[in-house]
């Protein structure tokens, strides 16, 4: 059996992992002629920790990021006075934390590593320009330098502007939900030892510690208009969105001045129903089911994703039924966490000042709560 895996980020990198473990062969390719993300910073909760684990990155993953032994958050509203504080869980204490912030750019290195310590081939900086899947035999597809290919399973793994998914499903684009975020690198203050969310009137700001040595700001903001920013004014305008917020963000919203540092994206879901797989070709992570970043869990389906196919491929088989399978048991969970994550960024919108101050009393009521159940679920198996 031998894979071709289109896009090497956390998707692609975890199914070619998995894969290798389970004796399958598979090649990687990748447009991007330098193989590295941009380097905002990512969250891992102990579910994407565990897949991590699976995939033997867990240790380098540790060693390069920043870990929550109590998985403690503390929310402020945005004068900077507490209104809840939760903790996150994990499923294997002792072994995985349940938090683990660290740079984008850490985190793929770690897999990476991995991929090649498997000895997986890895072609950079072309992409496929063409496919034909006869539905009885192999898939054959060409790269952008004309070399022609063969492989058994075609596995679309390139993102939320997914080019497989418009050839295999047709124009079924990314929506704009209305929402922006924010990030900026920083050095973590040494006294910074939670991750904090403030809760301001139509945004949140989030202090994220990413190793010993760096945190980042994570905000969103409401723009309805989908606006582009130039990037050389992205700090002064970060600076000015976020300029109501007080407590732990006083003294660092000042430092907001590279453009280099600064990243501004329109936060956008794909909700493509099923099927996610024609005949002999799939697709996999945010091609098939981008969700808004609020729960911290878009690079955990996306491992999740890479894991489970290989192991349904090593079970049953290089066939287009093992392929629908497989998107017919992702699809309940992955829509659960983009409903879950959708309902958090619309609560973190709210323009009342009223709706904002109720919102308010749930989480200090409920938010524990909140997270247990939605946590229990995940642990629940996938």
């Amino acid at each position: 059996m031998k894979l071709a895996i289109v896009g090497g980020g956390l998707g692609g990198c975890a199914l070619a992992i998995a894969a290798a473990q389970r004796g399958i062969s598979s090649v990687i390719v990748e447009k991007d002629p330098g193989w590295t993300p941009l380097s905002s910073g990512i969250f891992l909760y102990a579910n994407g920790l565990d897949s991590v684990r699976k995939l033997g990155a867990l240790d380098d993953v540790l060693a390069n990021g920043w870990s929550s032994t109590d998985g403690k958050n503390i929310y402020y509203d945005q004068n900077g006075d507490v209104i809840a504080e939760t903790h996150y869980p994990t499923s294997m204490p002792g072994v995985i934390p349940p938090i683990v912030g660290i740079m984008r750019s850490a985190l793929h290195k770690a897999l990476a590593a991995r991929v090649k310590d498997l000895g997986v081939r890895v072609i950079i900086g072309r992409e496929v320009t063409r496919f034909h899947d006869s539905g009885t035999g192999p898939v054959d597809f060409e790269l952008s330098d004309g070399q022609s290919e063969t492989c058994d399973v075609l596995v679309g793994a390139d993102g939320i502007r997914s080019s497989f998914r418009r050839a295999l499903f047709g124009p079924i684009e990314p929506e704009f939900t209305g929402f922006g975020t924010w990030r900026s690198l920083h050095e973590k203050p040494k006294d910074l030892n939670a991750k904090i969310m403030m809760m301001g009137v139509g945004k949140r700001l989030g202090i994220m510690p990413l190793s010993d040595t760096m945190m980042y700001i994570y905000a969103t903001t409401n723009e309805p208009d989908n606006p582009r920013y130039p990037r050389e004014l992205m700090p002064s305008i970060m600076q000015e969105k976020l300029k109501e917020f007080g407590g732990p963000a006083t003294n660092l919203l000042p430092q907001i001045k590279d453009p280099e540092a600064v990243f501004y994206t329109a936060v956008e879901e794909v909700a493509l129903g099923l099927p996610w797989a024609k005949g002999r070709v799939v697709l996999i992570g945010d091609a098939a089911h981008a969700s808004t970043p609020y729960m911290g869990q878009g690079g955990a389906m996306a491992l999740e994703d890479g894991l489970i196919l290989a192991e349904m491929l090593a079970a049953s088989g290089a066939n287009p039924e093992t392929l629908l399978a497989f998107g017919e048991r992702r699809y309940e969970r992955c829509k659960f966490v983009q409903r879950v994550s959708r309902s958090v960024g619309d609560k973190g919108g709210l323009e009342s000042a009223a709706d904002c101050q109720q919102r308010n009393i749930n989480l200090r009521e409920s938010g524990q709560q909140d997270v247990d159940n939605f946590y229990k679920r995940m642990f629940a198996g996938n």
